[in-house]
This record gives C-alpha cells, structure tokens and sequence, in this order.
C-alpha cells in the first residue's frame, strides 16, 4: 500500500485575512510525480504558495466532521519560483548598505552565501562560513546548476537565469524534503533548460520507484518534487498526475492520460474559435488605441536611427559583460536579442532604459543625442514602454498600487501614482484593463495578483502610449497560454502599426515575432562577443 505524503480532505486555502480557495481535496502517493497547472489567477499560484508557506498561506481543515490535512513534509519544503527570485531581489535592495560603505558599493549576499543559509538558516554578515561552503564548486548540485563561476557573485548581479539555477542549486543542497518547481524553465536558457529537464526526469524516475523500495524510502537521498506550470508542451514525461485549478477551484484531478485527453478536445474547441478571437481582439485593440490617442507620445521622429552604440564596454572587477559592442536601432526595424543566461542581454537593454550607470562612460547615443550631454532620464524614459524583471521587482515593492494606477503610471513613467490621476486617464486604463481581460478589477491591487496577472499588467502599462521604443526583456514570464498569445498578437499589431519599434528579449523560439527580422546574439567568452543576424520570414 502507498505512503500517503500530502492529504487534503475538505480543506481551504486561506491567511488571516480572507478565504482563497474553499474547498478543496486532494491527496499525494509516495511514487506520484505531480504537476499543478491552471490559468493565471485561477488558484494553482495559491495552492502552491499553501505547499511552500509562502505569503501566509495555508491549508485550514473545514468545520465539516469528515475533514483532514496531513503533510509528511512539514516545514521542510523550498520553493523555485519567479515569485521567489523576485523576493530575493526585493530582500537584496531593501539591505543594500551601499551609503554607509566606503567606495559605496555593497554587493549583497553572494551566490555561496545565500546557498549556505538554505542550510544554516541565518549567516551573519561578514561572518567567515564554515568549511563545507567554501569548497562548493566541487558540489553535485552546484555543478549540475551551472553555477560554478558565479558562487562569489552578488545576487544583485547576476541575470535572471542565474538567479534561477542559484535558487535550485539552493534547494538541492538544502536537504529538504520536498521541492516545489513553479516554472522552472522560465528564463532559462537552452543549454540550462536541457539540464533542468533532464535532472527532473532523473530525480522523478527515482521516486516513483521508493515507494517499491523499502531501503531507498528510508535514507530519502533524493527529494520529492511537485511541478507547477501551465505550458502543456515543457511537461517533462516523468509527471504521472495532474490538478488543474481554474476560477479558484480544482477544475481536474487525476491521472496524465486521462488529462491529456481533456487537452485535445480543448485545442480542437479552442482552433474552431482562435481566428474569431484573434479578429476580435485585433478589434478591440485598434479602437482602444484610437480613443486613447490623446495621450500617446508624438512619434514623429526626424531621426531614423533611435539608439546607436559605439564600441561599448560594461563590466565590473574582472567580469566583462560587454565587449566593443557596436550596432544601432534604426526607426521600424524590429529586433530579436537572444544569448546564453548570464551573456549581457538585461545589462544591454539597461544601457537605452538609463539604468546601467556605465552608459556615461560610453558613446551611447539615443533619438540623436549622446548620453550623458544634459538630458535626464525621464526624457529618455517618455520615449520608451518598458517590460523587464527588474520594472517587476520596484512594482512589488508599491503592491497596493491599485491596477488602474498601475496602467496610468504607464502614461506618466512612474512607479506607482503620486498625483490625483485624470478623468481621461481613467477612463483610458478601464479600457487597457478590458482589452487584457481585467475589466471590473481596477481597483484590485497589484500585490493581490499571481506573478502571471502582475506581468500581463505591466505589459499593458508599458504599450499604453505608444511608445517609440517598446523594450520587453522575457515579457511572456509566467503567463498562461491564454495570456501568451493575447500578449504576442498585441506586440505584433503594435509592431504593425508603425510607431514603435520593438526590442525583444526571449529565450523561447516560439515567442519570436514575424516582424523581428534582425538578431542581436550575444556570445560570452568570444571575440568578437556578438553577432548580427539578418532572418528571412
């Protein structure tokens, strides 16, 4: 007979303020692989919050006499999510000591150090680690993640990948009983993808067969694992179930064959309606973009070429992120920037937004004039709409910024809403939050949404103007499939329109645009360290 780990019977989700999830049963089998799936905001985030304790959530047995919650695992349980990379960024700036160090720059806690309070629980700052940490490039986990060259890295530096695969080199080393993926493979990129799946697939095979092994059961090298993501096609094939919630219930549970059975006939369905959804949206957005006109920049632009970079150089210590790099963005030209975790992507994009310091050591010229010549930088970011990871982590830290605030921040270039907003502006954000399929949520905060809903947001705030430059820096992070190809016909149709230019970060080739005929590929440890591509569509 299986070892029951997780039993949930008649239980809701809930913090100390209100009720997520009311009612919900479910249980977990030693030797069962599985995975939790269901659209953005639909309740698998808080499910899995419950599983990692994370945000105060947990599960409550009902008053109901036939009630039960049992967990194996107890406390013992790490998380790899977005979610929590961005939490770890949020703790790293909200301890940034830099104005009271001398020559101002404090790194924050290293790769190694954060790694070795997985397993000691707290490190005093400056506070020599013990042994076993200071020899953690020789560790399997720390090998296996890729992380060898970074362990002395501030977190603060690394790229979204490498924070990634530090998190689950983390929890690895941790000993933890349970690991809780939620979207592994975001960020990451090919080479690290292949790693990731390949390591699942090994650990997974492992635990589905303890429970038949008696001996392997009792020593619990490995850890359990539960998966949570919602792209149906990065499924590793170790999964053996499945609990989908949908509209804050558990909408299926059971096995991965009979789910798979469900999926095809939803594709079927979803292709009969997929054109008159696109033509519809297609609609949606142009009589959005036309009774909000008034506030959208003036594009018209004298300049052909909008950024141009002259043999630019960006590192700090010995690590060179970008070498003579040397290319422009000329008005219409959509581009592709793609490159192996940690290569310069996020760092390159930085340089355009002003927020990398290094752009006034170099020729960087953007809308004709070379920076650092006396214009600030909110006449460079009016010019820009901007989606990245690091735009993500300021706005949780404004989370009860209420999400019409957030969409007119987008016509102001702030973070957050300090001055009463128009009747205008109003009325045109209940119209961005309709198209994206938040109508009647305007005054729900920011924080109260799942990492999905918050990024569909703030690609809605970042298109509100129109603005010359739309830089998205991997915009489709941890949206569902609905919200994925609503997002990319949006890009598509505002790449179509004339006005704005694209800069698109991504590491997945199903999200390249049609329109995005030109490739930057960043190549670390080359000379020269990029290449210029030209696509044939």
């Amino acid at each position: 007979m299986c070892k029951k780990l997780i039993c949930l019977k008649n239980c809701r989700i809930e913090n100390n303020k209100e009720v997520f999830i009311k009612n919900l049963s479910w249980t977990m089998n030693e030797g069962e692989v599985w995975l939790v799936t269901g659209p953005n905001g639909g309740g698998k985030a808080d499910f899995v919050n419950a599983l990692s304790n994370v945000g105060k959530l947990k599960f409550v047995p009902s008053l109901q006499s036939e009630s039960l919650y049992s967990n194996y695992f107890g406390d013992s349980v790490e998380i790899v999510s977005l979610e929590r990379a961005a939490r770890l960024i949020q703790e790293e700036r909200e301890n940034d000591e830099s104005e009271y160090i001398e020559g101002g720059v404090d790194i924050g806690r290293t790769g190694r150090v954060f790694i070795a309070e997985g397993v000691l629980g707290c490190v005093k700052k400056n506070t020599p680690l013990p042994e076993e940490f200071l020899h953690l490039e020789e560790n399997e986990a720390v090998k296996i993640c890729g992380i060898e060259r970074i362990l002395d890295r501030g977190i603060k530096y690394m790229s979204t990948g490498e924070i990634r695969r530090t998190l689950l080199a983390r929890a690895l080393i941790s000993g933890k009983k349970l690991l809780v993926l939620s979207d592994p493979f975001a960020g990451l990129d090919v080479q690290s993808r292949t790693i990731l799946l390949n390591f699942f697939n090994s650990i997974a095979q492992k635990m589905s067969e303890s429970h038949t092994n008696e001996e392997f059961s009792k020593n619990e090298k490995f850890p359990h694992i539960i998966l949570a993501m919602e792209r149906w096609h990065e499924i590793p094939p170790a999964v053996t179930n499945v609990i989908e919630f949908s509209q804050k219930q558990v909408t299926f549970c059971g096995k991965k064959a009979d789910y798979e059975k469900i999926l095809e006939q939803r594709k079927l369905d979803e292709k009969k309606s997929e054109e008159k959804e696109k033509a519809a949206f297609s609609g949606a957005l142009n009589q959005t973009l036309q009774e909000t006109k008034v506030l959208q920049q003036d594009n018209q632009l004298n300049d052909e070429i909008l950024v141009q970079m002259n043999n630019v150089n960006v590192g700090w210590g010995d690590n060179c992120v970008l070498k003579n790099l040397s290319w422009e963005l000329k008005k219409g030209e959509h581009w592709l920037v793609r490159g192996p975790n940690g290569s310069g992507k996020t760092t390159f994009l930085e340089l355009i937004t002003g927020d990398n310091k290094q752009v006034f050591c170099n020729d960087v010229r953007l809308f004709g004039k070379k920076r650092g010549t006396g214009e600030s930088i909110w006449d460079i970011k009016k010019q820009l709409g901007i989606v990245s990871y690091r735009l993500h982590v300021e706005y949780r830290m404004v989370g009860d910024t209420t999400l019409e605030n957030v969409i007119i921040s987008g016509f102001r270039d702030s973070i957050g809403l300090y001055e009463a907003a128009t009747d205008v502006e109003r009325a045109a954000a209940k119209k961005w939050l309709e198209l994206g399929g938040f109508q009647g949520r305007e005054n729900n905060t920011f924080g109260s949404l799942s990492y999905g809903e918050q990024r569909a947001i703030l690609i809605l705030r970042s298109a509100v103007k129109c603005p010359k430059i739309l830089i998205l820096d991997e915009p489709c992070h941890g949206l569902d499939e609905q919200y994925r190809k609503k997002i990319l016909q949006l890009m598509e149709e505002i790449a179509q329109g004339g006005t704005t230019t694209l800069l698109h970060v991504t590491h997945d080739a199903s999200e390249v645009l049609s329109c995005e005929k030109h490739i930057l590929e960043l190549i670390p440890n080359h000379n020269p360290m990029y290449n210029i591509i030209e696509r044939n569509v």
